[in-house]
């Protein structure tokens, strides 16, 4: 059975090694931080070019706020990440931007001081733009529990039949693979094989694949330990972070600086809208070297929570610092 030319490119899964790792075997990683170096040790160089712009955080969930994890409905952020995220929330339009569904990241997160976009931002809860068509397809009105309005957008409603479809059949031709972890994410299907024997992991690519063949408008795409159907559109989290920054009314602004925050492939579209933008920073979470389009990067989670936790404190002491008028003196 050949594979589509939509998955020809993956690489053949494996447990024995990940891409990364094998990355490390050829690369230094102090040659590597050169080209991209710690957003903890860059920080105040990184800062002064933020300084009196309109900042916007962008933030991954796993493998960035909470640590990777062999069974993933088990990964929870700790209390002092939670709380990292709130006070960034507060300082800044902040939103996460997860491969999970909306909800699943909502339930891991529990803030509603920040804006969840799920599916690989193909289902976006944020704030409801006065300038958006209101009957632009695929958007809902919905209100938060403060009373604020927002908007849920769907780019790819139109295909949640079939998902379920894909769904059932992912189910049914893995139902004998034992460790495999079928996660339903709304908009996207993803086949989980961390706890898959090495033995196996030909036969779960021959069924995902066999799944794929009967539904040509759809396309597979891998992650860390697993691979994802999702639907043929152009859309991914590059832009979802456009669709928020212009729900947010920074699209058009020449003073927006959006900082990205992320540790995986489908994190490097955003990574590539900012490279593009020329504006902002682009942080890749990694202890190994890997081929990114960041130009800074972080170590793992403990240096993401450093980091917010700097993000909120520079914001405070930058607004107190100009909140003194010339005499010295608190306004």
């Amino acid at each position: 059975m050949g594979f589509p030319k939509s998955i020809a490119r993956l690489k053949p899964i494996s447990n024995a090694k990940s891409d990364e790792e094998e990355s490390s075997d050829s690369h230094s990683y102090d040659s590597w931080l050169k080209k991209h170096p710690s957003a903890l040790d860059a920080f105040d160089r990184m800062m002064s070019t933020a300084e009196g712009r309109k900042i916007a955080v962008f933030l991954d969930y796993d493998g960035t706020l909470s640590p990777i994890v062999d069974d993933p409905d088990a990964a929870f952020m700790n209390d002092k990440m939670r709380s990292a995220v709130r006070e960034v929330g507060c300082c800044f339009p902040t939103s996460i931007i997860s491969g999970r569904s909306r909800d699943k990241v909502y339930e891991f997160v529990q803030l509603d001081n920040i804006y969840y976009a799920g599916s690989h931002g193909m289902d976006i809860m944020a704030p409801l733009h006065p300038l958006r068509p209101k009957d632009s397809k695929h958007h809902t009105r919905a209100v938060d529990w403060k009373g604020n309005k927002l908007v849920i957008y769907q780019p790819a409603h139109d295909f949640l039949p079939e998902i379920k479809q894909i769904q059932n059949s992912l189910r049914e031709r893995t139902a004998g693979i034992k460790g495999v972890n079928i996660e339903d994410n709304n908009f996207c299907m993803s086949v989980h094989f961390r706890n898959v024997m090495q033995k196996d992991l030909i036969t779960l690519k021959e069924q995902v694949e066999s799944v794929l063949e009967e539904h040509p408008h759809f396309r597979l795409t891998g992650g860390k330990k697993v691979l994802e159907l999702r639907p043929s559109i152009e859309w991914d989290k590059g832009h979802a972070l456009e669709y928020l920054l212009d729900s947010l009314g920074l699209a058009n602004s020449n003073d927006v600086f959006p900082i990205y925050i992320g540790d995986d492939r489908s994190d490097e579209d955003a990574f590539k809208v900012i490279q593009q933008r020329a504006q902002g920073h682009s942080i890749i979470v990694t202890s190994i070297p890997r081929d990114t389009k960041a130009s800074y990067s972080l170590g793992d989670t403990s240096e993401v929570l450093l980091f917010l936790e700097r993000l909120a404190w520079w914001k405070k002491k930058t607004t107190s610092a100009n909140s003194i008028n010339i005499n010295g003196t608190r306004e």
